[in-house]
């Protein structure tokens, strides 16, 4: 079993599934919900893979913040603590980054938070996480 478990969250119904999943699987495993803000397309960072609470606008932020604020609530209601973190850049990269830097047995993530010609064109995070992670990645539908 694992003992610490990433799981990326975006505020969509499918990673929300896969932090409940990693909840109710592993009720003995430290989870950390990771939201990663995508920085724009002329943004630097977006290649560099840039990491860390980088500020932004405060829309932005109010969002990361709600999204990490109910993956806390969601553990609350399973008597399970869940540590939050927030990053900036490419969520792939991020994740991959991060679950490599925290000392993760596994990463748990929805299968994908995009819908239609957005994730045909920019591709699934979900699939560039599983080919690129160092470690196991569990892939919730």
């Amino acid at each position: 079993m694992p003992d610490r478990i990433l799981v990326p969250v975006d505020g969509s119904n499918r990673s929300d599934e896969a932090l409940e999943y990693a909840i109710e699987t592993f009720p003995d495993a430290e989870i950390t919900a990771l939201h990663v803000v995508e920085l724009g397309q002329g943004d630097l960072g977006t290649f560099s893979g840039m990491r860390g609470d980088i500020p932004g606008d405060e829309a932005e932020l109010e969002r990361s913040e709600a999204i990490l604020e109910a993956a806390r609530e969601r553990g609350d209601e399973h008597g399970v603590e869940i540590e939050t973190e927030r990053g900036r850049g490419r969520p792939d990269r991020l994740i991959v980054a991060r679950s490599d830097d925290g000392d993760y047995d596994l990463i748990v993530i929805g299968s994908h938070g995009r819908d239609g010609l957005a994730r045909v064109l920019l591709g699934s995070v979900a699939e560039k996480v599983t080919r690129r992670s160092p470690v196991p990645v569990l892939v919730t539908r």
